[in-house]
């Protein structure tokens, strides 16, 4: 099995190299960049699969960079913000980034978020004809091919998503006409290997609506069930 390929992005040469050192250890292969222009060309070359960046770097920061690879590639992304920085957690994963991680952190934790990321953002490949190559599902006002993890709108265009927002439409899939909790939904998308600040679960929730239902403001799709977490109305066909 070829290593998983793991790009930092940070400007502190301490850290990338303490990163470096410890994943290589742990059997993956990383390469590392100080900035914005350094990872695009990382990107090129090593093409990994979750890039570890740092919300406060000089120039393009984290958020831009962020903003960006998920415009153009499908890969997972882990911010990195300072120890109290809700604000920079809830922007990182409004711009789409798969999971976070605050300074000072242990290694081993990253590892473990790694690891979640990857669960979710690789795609098993189902052989042609196969029930899961057949799979489409209608979900608001969009159709969301659960092979390849396409969603895409009325007209056709795709809509990007994250895996993490992929993990949860389908678990509601799977859950339709259920009040799932925020505890629930975060158990059924595997991401529970880390305690999430308060109300992560609701902007991704959000991001979603404003994804695949007509109003957002007024949703069909996902209802907010007062008090209880959120429930599934599959579309009516």
């Amino acid at each position: 099995m070829d290593a998983v390929r793991v790009l930092i992005v940070d400007d502190d040469p301490a850290i990338r190299q303490m990163l470096s050192e410890y994943l290589g250890e742990h059997g993956y292969e990383v390469a590392v960049a100080a900035s914005g222009v350094a990872m695009r060309a990382e990107l090129e070359r090593a093409r990994p699969a979750v890039v570890l960046l740092d919300i406060g770097l000089p120039g393009e920061d984290g958020l831009t960079l962020a903003r960006f690879l998920r415009e153009r590639y499908e890969l997972g992304i882990i911010m990195v913000t300072g120890a109290d920085e809700v604000v920079d957690r809830v922007a990182g994963l409004e711009v789409g980034a798969d999971d976070y991680i605050a300074k000072p952190f242990d290694p081993r934790e990253l590892r473990a978020r790694i690891k979640s990321v990857l669960r979710r953002v690789q795609t098993k490949s189902a052989p042609v004809g196969s029930k899961a190559a057949r799979e489409m599902a209608a979900i608001g006002a969009c159709t969301l091919n659960l092979r390849s993890r396409e969603l895409r709108d009325g007209k056709g265009r795709e809509v990007p998503i994250t895996a993490m927002e992929f993990a949860l439409l389908k678990t509601f899939l799977d859950h339709p006409n259920q009040v799932l909790s925020r505890d629930q939904l975060l158990n059924l998308t595997r991401n529970r290997e880390w305690e999430p600040f308060d109300r992560s679960i609701d902007i991704r929730i959000a991001r979603l609506r404003r994804k695949i239902e007509e109003n957002p403001d007024r949703p069909k799709s996902i209802k907010t069930v007062r008090g209880a977490g959120y429930m599934f109305i599959p579309r009516e066909t």
